[in-house]
C-alpha cells in the first residue's frame, strides 16, 4: 500500500511538473519569435502595459493560534497539530457543524500505538499557488512537523482551489528521520467531531447521515443518525457478507452529514477504488466523530515516507446531494469524466427475471405483443440462461443451439432491443454454489488457472455468490473480457448488457502476476468495465450498458464506465427516490437512472425465502427522474408466477404510467437539488425542462421513525412549495389526475394540498 501510494503520488507530481517544464518552454518559445516579429517591424507600435496575471481568491493569514485560509464562501481553519475545521460564511444561521471545544488532530499509529498533536511550523509554511488539475487559480500550502516520542515527521499539504471554494484537500507524508526501522500500522486523517445545532433549548434537530460504503444488501446508506452508533465504512476491496451472496465491497468514499441548515462531508478524491475506511461513532454525549483512516501496514527504513491520499473536507448548505456532486466534479477534473448520454439510455425496460432462472426462449418471445402494446421497447435476458459463470455459453437444457441469437434476431424484427445480463469476472472453479446451482470448473479456468486471483494462503479468493476471480490486471484477462464483450454484441445481436452483483474485486496474492502490490487487482477492476463499456459502444453507439451493485451504492472503479445506473434492488420506494437522487448527484443532473422494477417498491419477506414483489409505485421513479422497469410475467402461467403476472387490473395501471413516462420522459430533464432531505416536508424533487417545472411530493409511510411498518403511505394535508421558479406566473396541474390546481408566482409558489402517496405537479408559464 506504501508503495503503491507513493507511486501514485509521486507519478501524478511528475505529470504536474513535466507539463509545467513544457509549458515554460512553449511560452519562451513564443515570446522569441514575438520579439523577432516586432523588431522587423517598420512602424513602431506604442508599447502598453502587460495584464496583470489572474490571482486566487484564496486568503492566507497565520497567526499564534492557527492559520485561517478563506474563500468567498468559506473559512477553513488550520492549528498547530493539524486539526482541521471549516464553516459558512457570508450567510445567516447556523454555519458549522464543528465543535470547536476539541482539537482533532491527525493520529499515526506506530507498533500498535497511538500518536497524536504533532506540532507543525505554522510560520514556516511554504504558501504557494496550486497546481493540480482542480483549477487553475488556488492556494497550496505545506507545513513540516515532528511527532513526539517517535522518530517520525510529518509533511501536511493542504489545497483549496478557487473552482471549489466549499473544499479543502489535506494529505500526509510520514518520513522515518531515525537511524532504525520503524512500523507503520496506519494513518487517521480528516478527523472530526460534529454536533447537532439546536434551534431553541427545547429541540434539537438531528444529524442526518448519507454514507456511501458497501456493506449489506438493502442496508440503508441515507438515514438520521442513531444516539447509539458505530459503523467502520470500508472502501475499495471485498466485505464479506454472512450469506451466500459472499462479498460485497466498493463503494464511494464519502461520508456526509447535514443538519436544517449546514453540512459537512469527509472523503477522498483519487480516482482508484482506494482500501481505507472513514469510521463513524457517536459519543456517550451524543456528538458524532469521524475521519479518515488509511491502512500502512509497512516497515519504514530510515529515510523512507509514506503517503495518504488526498482528502478533503467539504462545508456546504443542504442534504448529501451537494458533497456528491462537488465529489463528482473533482473526480471529472481529475480524469474521470461522465459519459455521455444516448437516448436509448432513458427508453423503459421490461426484464425477463420475472420467470427467474428458469426462463426460456417461448417465455422471452410470448411477451413480445404485450410488450408493444404497453410501449416498451427494450427487454432484458435476466440471470440463469448460462452454462456456467466464468465461460458464457448458453444453457442447453433451455437455450440449446442457436437458440439465443434466433430469439435476438425475433426480438430485433419486432422493432425491440436486448439486453443480456452476466457477471464479469466471476469464474466456477467447482467450489460452491448458487441459487441452486453447485459450481462447475469452467473451461477458462482450466484453460487458464494462472488467470486466477489468489488470496495469502494460495488458494482462489472469493468475489460475488462466493465465486473465484480471474484477476483484471492480467493482460490475458483484459482481453478474454473483450472477446466475451464481442460475442454478447456482434455476434449474438444484443444490444446492451445487465452487469448485475458488480460489488468489488479481492485482493491478489498470485506470485505468477508479479504484481507491484495486492492492490493491484482491486484498482485494475475499472479496466475491465471500462473494456465492457467501450467495445460495446464502438460495436453499437445506441448501446444500453446498465451496472447494478445489488442492494448497495456502486463502486468508484467502475461509475464511469456504464449508461445506466440503476437503484439496485431497492427495498420499497424510499429507496428509489432516494438513490435516484444519489445517481443524478454523481453522474450528473440529467443523468440516466434506471428505477429498477416496478415491483420492487413494496415487498414481503424481503429477508426470507418466501419473497413477494408486490410493488406498482411508478410514481417514485417517474417524478424523482428516473427510467422505469418492469418484470412482468405475461401471459399467465400460473400460481408460480401470481405475483408478477400482468392481470387485467395491472395491465392498465401499467398502461397509463408507461404512457405517461414516454409522453413526459422527465428523466431527461434538468434535475434541481431545491429540498433538503429530512429536513423539508413532505419529501420533495424537482425537475426543470423545455421551461416547464415538475413537482413530485411524497408522504411518508405509516409508523414512527426510521421503522415502518409498510402498510402503505400516510395522508399528507397542508401547504407544499414549488420552488426555484422564475418571477411570474404558472398554471399547475396534476398530471397523473389531469386536474387544474390554478396559478401560482414564482420564485416559490404555494399550494394547500391533501394527497396519500405522491403528488406529481406541472407548472406551465402563463404567457
Amino acid at each position: 500500500m506504501a508503495a503503491l501510494d507513493r507511486d501514485l503520488r509521486e507519478g501524478m507530481a511528475l505529470t504536474r511538473g513535466d507539463r509545467q517544464r513544457s509549458f515554460i518552454t512553449e511560452l519562451f518559445l513564443f515570446g522569441l519569435i514575438v520579439f523577432l516579429a516586432a523588431a522587423g517591424c517598420q512602424k513602431k507600435e506604442e508599447s502598453k502595459p502587460a495584464p496583470s496575471a489572474a490571482k486566487s481568491a484564496v486568503i492566507v493569514k497565520v497567526s499564534g493560534e492557527g492559520m485561517t485560509l478563506s474563500t468567498l464562501s468559506t473559512e477553513f481553519r488550520l492549528t498547530r497539530s493539524g486539526a482541521l475545521t471549516g464553516r459558512l460564511v457570508g450567510a445567516s444561521g447556523q454555519n458549522s457543524l464543528e465543535d470547536k471545544s476539541l482539537d482533532f488532530s491527525p493520529i499515526v499509529s506506530s507498533s500498535r500505538k497511538e500518536h497524536a498533536g504533532a506540532q507543525f511550523d505554522l510560520a514556516g509554511a511554504k504558501v504557494s499557488g496550486a497546481s493540480g488539475k482542480l483549477g487553475a487559480l488556488g492556494k497550496h500550502i505545506e507545513i513540516t512537523g515532528t511527532i513526539p516520542e517517535t522518530n517520525l515527521g510529518e509533511t501536511l499539504d493542504l489545497e483549496i482551489y478557487d473552482d471549489f471554494p466549499n473544499v479543502a484537500l489535506l494529505s500526509l507524508t510520514i518520513r522515518n528521520t531515525g537511524p532504525t526501522d520503524v512500523p507503520l500500522d496506519w494513518v487517521k486523517l480528516q478527523r472530526h467531531q460534529f454536533v447537532s445545532p439546536s434551534d431553541s433549548k427545547s429541540r434539537v434537530d438531528p444529524l442526518w447521515t448519507f454514507e456511501g460504503a458497501s456493506l449489506k444488501w438493502g442496508k440503508d446508506e441515507l438515514f438520521p443518525m442513531p444516539a447509539r452508533f458505530s459503523q467502520e465504512n470500508p472502501f475499495g476491496a471485498p466485505v464479506p457478507t454472512k450469506d451466500d451472496l459472499g462479498y460485497v465491497g466498493g463503494g464511494i468514499p464519502v461520508v456526509a452529514f447535514w443538519s436544517r441548515e449546514v453540512g459537512e462531508a469527509i472523503g477522498h478524491v483519487e480516482t482508484l477504488p482506494l482500501t481505507l475506511s472513514i469510521p463513524v461513532e457517536t459519543t456517550a454525549a451524543g456528538k458524532v466523530e469521524a475521519g479518515v483512516r488509511v491502512p500502512a501496514d509497512t516497515i519504514l527504513k530510515p529515510g523512507d515516507v509514506f503517503s495518504t491520499p488526498r482528502t478533503f473536507l467539504a462545508i456546504y448548505r443542504g442534504d448529501f446531494y451537494q458533497p456528491l456532486s462537488l465529489w463528482s466534479k473533482m473526480l471529472a477534473k481529475e480524469g474521470l469524466e461522465k459519459p455521455r448520454n444516448n437516448d436509448e439510455n432513458y427508453a423503459v425496460n421490461w426484464c425477463g427475471w420475472g420467470y427467474e432462472f428458469g426462463v426460456t426462449p417461448k417465455q422471452m418471445l410470448d411477451t413480445i405483443p404485450k410488450l408493444k402494446e404497453l410501449g416498451i421497447h427494450w427487454a432484458t435476458l435476466d440471470d440463469g440462461w448460462f452454462n456456467n459463470y466464468g465461460d458464457w455459453q448458453p444453457n442447453s437444457a433451455a437455450f440449446a443451439g442457436n437458440a439465443i441469437p434466433d430469439m435476438v434476431k425475433k426480438f430485433h424484427d419486432q422493432g425491440l432491443k436486448m439486453q443480456v445480463w452476466w457477471l464479469p469476472l466471476g469464474v466456477e472453479d467447482g467450489q460452491f454454489g448458487y441459487g441452486g446451482r453447485k459450481y462447475v470448473v469452467s473451461d477458462v479456468v482450466k484453460q487458464h488457472p494462472d488467470w486466477l486471483i489468489l488470496d495469502k494462503n494460495g488458494k482462489p479468493a472469493r468475489m460475488a455468490r462466493n465465486l473465484a476471480t480471474l484477476c483484471p490486471a492480467v493482460p490475458g484477462v483484459k482481453e478474454y473480457y473483450k472477446g466475451v464483450t464481442e460475442k454478447f454484441i456482434r455476434d449474438w445481436g444484443f444490444d446492451g448488457h445487465k452487469l448485475d452483483n458488480i460489488w468489488s474485486t479481492p485482493m491478489c496474492y498470485n506470485p505468477s502476476h508479479h504484481h507491484k502490490s495486492p492492490y493491484d487487482s482491486v484498482y485494475a477492476m475499472g479496466d475491465v468495465y471500462k473494456i465492457i463499456f467501450e467495445t460495446t459502444r464502438a460495436l453499437k453507439p445506441d448501446s444500453v450498458t446498465q451496472s447494478c451493485p445489488c442492494g448497495t451504492p456502486p463502486n468508484l472503479a467502475w461509475l464511469r464506465y456504464m449508461d445506466q445506473a440503476v437503484t439496485a434492488d431497492p427495498v420499497g420506494s424510499i429507496q428509489v427516490r432516494r438513490r435516484v437522487k444519489m445517481y443524478k448527484a454523481l453522474l450528473g443532473p440529467e443523468a440516466a437512472v434506471y428505477g429498477d422494477h416496478v415491483e420492487l417498491t413494496r415487498i414481503r419477506n424481503a429477508s426470507g425465502d418466501n419473497e413477494q414483489d408486490l410493488g406498482e409505485d411508478f410514481a417514485s421513479t417517474l417524478g424523482t427522474g428516473g427510467v422505469l422497469g418492469t418484470k412482468f410475467t405475461w401471459p399467465d402461467y400460473g400460481a408460480k408466477f401470481k405475483t408478477v403476472y400482468l392481470n387485467q387490473e395491472k395491465e392498465a395501471h401499467w398502461k397509463e404510467w408507461i404512457g405517461l413516462y414516454n409522453e413526459k420522459l422527465l428523466s431527461k430533464g434538468q434535475f434541481l437539488d431545491l429540498y433538503t432531505y429530512g429536513f423539508d416536508f413532505p419529501e420533495a424533487y424537482a425537475i426543470e425542462k423545455n421551461g416547464h417545472f415538475y413537482y413530485a411530493f411524497y408522504s411518508s409511510e405509516k409508523g414512527n421513525g426510521t421503522k415502518k411498518d409498510h402498510s402503505g403511505p400516510e395522508e399528507w394535508k397542508g401547504e407544499v412549495e414549488l420552488r426555484g421558479l422564475p418571477a411570474g406566473t404558472f398554471r399547475v396541474t396534476d398530471y397523473v389526475h389531469h386536474t387544474e390546481l390554478g396559478t401560482v408566482t414564482g420564485p416559490v409558489g404555494r399550494l394547500n394540498a391533501t394527497f396519500t402517496g405522491s403528488l406529481l405537479l406541472e407548472a406551465v408559464p402563463v404567457r
